[in-house]
């Protein structure tokens, strides 16, 4: 028989417990007498809670205030919460109930199982629910799908209530326009403010671009409403709002059951009300700042409501600096009949020191385009048939292979985590050891979908690769003759984006991954 020898525990250690970490957690939706008090009853009561209990120790009480629960990017507080919860800062959180923790239920299951993989539980008071439990997810699912459908009763309830408040004309505006105070719930001209949109006005009518009027504003020193710069985009917004007029246009956005607002482009109603308040501009000289803003969207081909980044022209969003990596902006440079298009690295153009990249020709980008298709053209067999052989032979076998392994390994793993759920459910395993294992498995998942994502990855990219090659090198044999003119369909059809090193050279990315640099003539 083996001789074996007992090793004692060492007692102080096993007597030796660290004090759990606890923090609370609160939330008030509205900054009113009744709701401050109410949150700083709750952040005195949780403190007291928690330091009562010679087990825990105090780890801090983290709330917002004056915020809806409907989305967690808005609260600073809970953020603060998850990140030192991430830190290993906390082990447990009180809360006083679901609804306070998240009014959206896609939200609260994510940040609980976030939690929970971090090792930390939390307690909501009114429920009386543990996420330790095994229970917790399930009772936790369907509690905060009522606090979602709560949510969303009370937003109906208000946006009736603001409806009512359009149709009878009580409505109160929320923030006045640049131009006006509000005192005592009416609008009043700000006089020294009236004079600047005066100005706006006068030098839209007269011609003078947004930017232009923006730059001439932040020259003069003149601060916004907010104290920062002027922009084209808050000139376009003074010189669209009607409110200058007198007239107020409300529900002129609407927020959807997801809570994410939307400009209403007749999917609401509209509620004019006519002399609201005391006007700085005319209805005629508004009207005619409209319809230069119309034509100078026409010009650029703009269309009002659209998404904001046009892409109008080929070369927009397609070229970037290889000094600063930022895009480069079309500008018209020269005057007269000495005018000529040129792409700039937009900040070059903010700020000249950070950045010395100058601007290029797009008459000399088209010519170095030509040049560079007619290469491909004329060396379609010794470049491109090449290309596409060894791209051919590339076999992928291995990682097929190992895509199946992998989705056999997942497949497993789903197999154990139903077996460990039927034994929890059967009382055959403590709800402790249930968790552990349930996490680790989790976390197996996990880390296997991310292997078997960047395996399809490195095959899907060779794919397109190779279908880019085939399709570049069909074009290119059957095209008769060389171009003698830039076609922007041929452009981008074939190319990801134009790199600019210098004045002198640019380098095209085409979307078969060559990588083809030219020299730019001035």
């Amino acid at each position: 028989m083996r001789k074996v020898t007992r090793i004692d525990g060492n007692n102080a250690l096993q007597a030796f417990k660290p004090k759990v970490r606890v923090a609370a957690y609160c939330r008030v939706s509205t900054d009113s007498d009744e709701q401050m008090a109410s949150l700083e009853a709750q952040k005195d009561h949780y403190e007291s809670y928690i330091k009562a209990n010679p087990d825990w120790e105090f780890a801090g009480i983290y709330y917002d205030e004056g915020i809806s629960g409907t989305k967690k990017e808005n609260r600073t507080g809970l953020l603060r919460l998850l990140a030192d919860c991430e830190n290993k800062k906390i082990d447990f959180i009180i809360t006083k109930s679901v609804s306070r923790f998240a009014r959206n239920t896609t939200d609260c299951i994510e940040m609980v199982r976030k939690l929970t993989d971090l090792g930390v539980f939390i307690y909501f008071e009114k429920e009386n629910i543990n996420t330790q439990r095994m229970e917790g997810e399930l009772v936790l699912t369907i509690l905060s799908s009522l606090a979602e459908n709560e949510s969303l009763s009370i937003a109906e309830n208000s946006k009736w209530s603001i409806r009512r408040r359009f149709q009878n004309g009580t409505y109160k505006i929320s923030y006045p326009p640049y131009g006006y105070d509000y005192v005592d719930g009416k609008l009043f001209i700000n006089k020294e403010q009236a004079e600047i949109v005066k100005r706006i006005f006068s030098e839209a009518l007269d011609g003078k671009g947004t930017q232009k009027i923006a730059g001439g504003l932040n020259s003069d020193k003149i601060p916004t409403k907010r104290g920062s710069h002027w922009t084209a985009t808050t000139i376009r917004g003074i010189l669209s709002n009607e409110k200058y007029t007198g007239d107020v246009l409300l529900q002129k956005t609407y927020t959807d059951e997801n809570f994410k607002r939307h400009y209403n482009h007749g999917e609401k109603d509209q509620y004019m009300i006519k002399d609201h308040h005391e006007a700085i501009i005319s209805h005629e000289e508004f009207e005619a700042a409209q319809e230069i803003l119309k034509q100078r969207g026409k010009e650029k081909g703009v269309i009002k409501g659209s998404s904001k980044y046009q892409k109008r022209y080929p070369f927009s969003g397609k070229i970037k600096c290889a000094e600063c990596g930022s895009s480069f902006k079309r500008r018209i440079h020269g005057s007269g009949d000495r005018k000529y298009i040129a792409w700039c690295c937009t900040k070059h153009i903010k700020d000249a020191s950070s950045c010395s990249m100058k601007f290029v020709r797009e008459d000399a980008i088209h010519q170095a385009f030509v040049v560079m298709i007619n290469k491909l053209i004329f060396g379609h067999k010794f470049i491109l048939r090449p290309l596409l052989q060894s791209l051919k032979k590339t076999n992928y076998s291995d990682n097929i292979t190992k895509i199946q392994e992998l989705e056999t390994k997942i497949k497993e793993n789903t197999e154990r985590v139903q077996v460990i759920m039927g034994l929890m459910a059967k009382g055959y395993l403590e709800p402790a050891l249930f968790n552990t294992q349930k996490n680790e498995l989790l976390k197996e998942a996990a880390l296997l979908k991310e292997q078997r994502e960047a395996l399809k990855r490195v095959i899907d990219g060779g794919m397109t690769i190779l279908v880019e090659v085939e399709k570049l090198l069909k074009f290119a044999t059957k095209a008769e003759k060389q171009i003698d003119a830039f076609d922007s369909r041929i452009f981008e059809d074939f190319t990801h984006e134009i790199i600019v090193f210098s004045q002198e050279e640019i380098d095209f990315k085409m979307k078969c991954g060559l990588n083809l640099r030219e020299r730019l003539v001035k």
